[in-house]
């Protein structure tokens, strides 16, 4: 199943006790649905909490008599609250997994350049109020694209001992109707809190605190002291998840 939700009054996605998270949400419905049974709800990646998704997809084994896909999609609408809306459902072979079946991932992240907290935007956009330079951070984000290392830009607190991935797109654009730049990365999968730490890193070159070129030097150093600033939470949105080979307009690390 597929799914979007606002992050904002979740304490991120996987279940944690006494907190109010999706995995959880979701299984509660799913029990009243099993008159008492747990169905594990898998997801293809854990959001931490006030972050968002728009196309995060789960998966779990509903016990007893099938419920055709567009009758689950409906039932569990039916109970979820009004931060959590499934918008697609299918019936999947067993040897499907939510996370271990990806051929890749794309995060979203969303920074105003709104000079004061816009109070409509601040559970939803990072801020950053400084001059900034979006051809430095594009020309910069090329240096991403391609496989390595990404021990720099990932937090302490991540359980993944490796931490090579291939990145095979990052877009960086301005919305001028909003004043906000929209990031795009799409890698072969993520590292804890590494799409944020990017971001923050992209953002000091393009105001000027670091060199456009210094990403290969980071990537190099495998320390995450060399990149201390993290984005904000609540900028990030969960995009998309891939399944099947990426198309090639996605492909700019073979370009």
């Amino acid at each position: 199943m597929t799914m979007a939700y606002d992050g904002h009054l979740f304490h991120g996605f996987q279940m944690q006790p006494n907190q109010r998270t999706v995995q959880g949400t979701v299984e509660q419905a799913l029990i009243k649905m099993t008159k008492g049974k747990r169905v594990i709800v898998e997801g293809s990646g854990r959001t931490d909490s006030g972050v968002h998704a728009i196309g995060q997809v789960i998966h779990f084994d509903y016990p007893g008599n099938q419920i055709p896909a567009n009758k689950m999609i409906l039932a569990l609408n039916s109970m979820m609250p009004m931060d959590i809306i499934f918008n697609d459902c299918e019936i999947v072979n067993e040897d499907f997994h939510a996370r271990y079946s990806i051929k890749g991932k794309w995060y979203r992240y969303r920074v105003s350049l709104d000079h004061f907290v816009n109070p409509f935007k601040r559970f939803y956009t990072g801020h950053y109020p400084y001059p900034i330079d979006i051809q430095k951070m594009q020309e910069a984000a090329k240096d991403l694209l391609g496989t390595h290392d990404f021990t720099s830009f990932a937090a302490s607190g991540g359980q993944i001992i490796n931490k090579v991935r291939t990145m095979y797109y990052v877009n960086v654009e301005k919305d001028e109707k909003e004043n906000e730049i929209v990031f795009d990365f799409i890698c072969s999968g993520f590292l804890y809190n590494m799409v944020r730490i990017l971001v923050a890193t992209l953002l000091e070159i393009g105001n000027g605190k670091r060199p456009v070129n210094d990403f290969p030097r980071i990537i190099k150093a495998k320390d995450r002291q060399e990149v201390r600033e993290t984005a904000q939470a609540s900028g990030l949105y969960l995009y998309h998840v891939f399944y099947d080979e990426l198309p090639k307009k996605y492909r700019q690390d073979l370009e």
